[in-house]
């Protein structure tokens, strides 16, 4: 399946890894995707790095840098920038301890062209869109329940948990 956005991506992670050695997780719904080979419809590129980046100075020097690359800074508090049409947002890896009990090293490395990145596993995209239903912010700010509901349908459909 041809996916431009997964494709956009694979070029966002091949500078994080180039300029600051970041392996980039592939996020959200985009990430659901491309680890099922399904159409979800995705609407955006949520991406997980570690925090220093999303954060400080270092926030400044990823800023700054995408900039050069022609990524619009749109929402400096999602850290959500803009290029080609696409919305590209950044949040700090180290979450997923606590939102969905998942470690960073129990999640899988992939390479593709130039590109080295990680993608949640079936079992670990449970948990994230379970939590998902108590996080009070992602309810109200993005109104997101409906679809966070589909997707564990759909997650545990692939996991035969019927």
């Amino acid at each position: 399946m041809e996916n431009v956005k997964f494709n956009k991506f694979l070029d966002n992670a091949q500078i994080l890894n180039k300029r600051f050695g970041i392996t980039p997780l592939l996020y959200g719904s985009l990430g659901l995707e491309v680890l099922t080979d399904s159409d979800l419809s995705s609407d955006d590129i949520d991406i997980l790095i570690p925090s220093r980046y999303v954060e400080g100075d270092d926030w400044e020097e990823l800023k700054q840098f995408l900039e050069q690359f022609g990524y619009v800074l749109i929402d400096e508090h999602e850290h959500t920038f803009l290029k080609d049409d696409i919305h590209y947002s950044y949040a700090k890896i180290e979450g997923l301890k606590n939102f969905a009990n998942t470690c960073e090293e129990d999640i899988k490395i992939y390479q593709q062209e130039d590109a080295q990145y990680k993608l949640l596993s079936l079992e670990q995209y449970l948990r994230v869109y379970e939590s998902s239903l108590s996080d009070e912010y992602r309810m109200n700010v993005f109104k997101k329940s409906a679809k966070d509901k589909e997707k564990i349908l759909f997650i545990k459909s692939k996991l035969n948990m019927f």
